[in-house]
């Protein structure tokens, strides 16, 4: 039946009746794509991987799956760092013994030349003092002047050697910090390396999982976007106080004409991996 024919029937209870079914079929698939479907997420997945290179001394396998409030899961080697550490600190110590001793001696040796420039001073004036006087009071005042010098770059020598030691035991500090992996309010999702494995800079080691919010991610049509912040969500046929977090400005690469957009739900009630029905009204 052609809708010529349709026009020709009369206005009948038949014709009212093909009229609202066709109509039905008709209307736009437009009015349908307000019903979406989303799986809860983990706001945020997680991989952690190694600052340091190192060997694995421990890696707490029985916590995968677990939603971890704090806990350490991985350890890497830290015998050398240790030892470094207490040596530098020993060095430092007897650096200080030293730069103590080398200042007692640049204060003798400061008085000394104080008074070697002073008797230098005199005896050049003098004109009866012989050349061979002269010399002596100038060669014992340079030498006096040498050894001061001296012992004040040793000084400084030894207050570098005390800085660079300081900065290795805080970088010895540092690299202790990244070889225990602690974690706090995550879920453990896996576990990448095994005691025993060596890893290097930048090796993966555990894979985690924000569960303290979720989110739900679809992909709506243009027309769809227009004033949707100022809807209501509705999910599993129910108002909820949930806010879009995120829309992206351009297309979704692999749904092409469509745009991604995200809604938070923190401290979420719903089970992750839950398919949810959406709507915005």
């Amino acid at each position: 039946m052609t809708w010529s024919h349709l026009q020709d029937l009369e206005q009948t209870p038949i014709k009212r009746y093909i009229m609202k079914k066709l109509l039905l079929l008709l209307l736009p698939l437009s009015l349908f794509a307000k019903v979406h479907y989303a799986k809860v997420q983990p706001l945020e997945t997680i991989t952690l991987k190694s600052a340091v290179s190192a060997q694995v001394t421990q890696a707490k396998i029985k916590l995968e799956g677990k939603n971890i409030t704090k806990s350490t899961i991985i350890k890497l080697d830290d015998r050398l760092d240790r030892t470094k550490i207490t040596s530098s600190k020993e060095s430092i110590k007897l650096i200080n013994s030293m730069l103590s001793t080398n200042k007692e001696i640049l204060s003798s040796i400061n008085k000394s030349l104080k008074r070697q420039q002073a008797y230098y001073g005199r005896i050049e004036n003098i004109a009866s003092a012989s050349k061979t006087q002269k010399d002596n009071a100038f060669y014992s005042y340079i030498n006096t002047k040498t050894q001061y010098l001296s012992t004040k770059e040793k000084i400084d020598s030894l207050k570098k050697q005390r800085l660079d030691l300081k900065y290795e035991i805080n970088r010895l500090k540092d690299n202790l910090s990244k070889k225990t992996i602690t974690i706090k309010n995550r879920f453990l999702n896996k576990l990448l390396v095994h005691r025993g494995d060596y890893v290097n800079m930048g090796t993966s080691l555990a894979e985690l999982k924000d569960l303290t919010s979720a989110k739900l991610v679809l992909f709506l049509e243009l027309a769809e976007l227009k004033d949707i912040k100022k809807k209501v969500i509705y999910i599993d046929e129910k108002a909820t106080m949930y806010k879009i977090s995120k829309i992206w400005s351009v297309t979704d690469e692999k749904y092409i004409s469509s745009y991604r957009t995200e809604i938070l739900i923190k401290n979420p009630k719903e089970n992750f991996s839950k398919l949810l029905k959406v709507e915005f009204r």
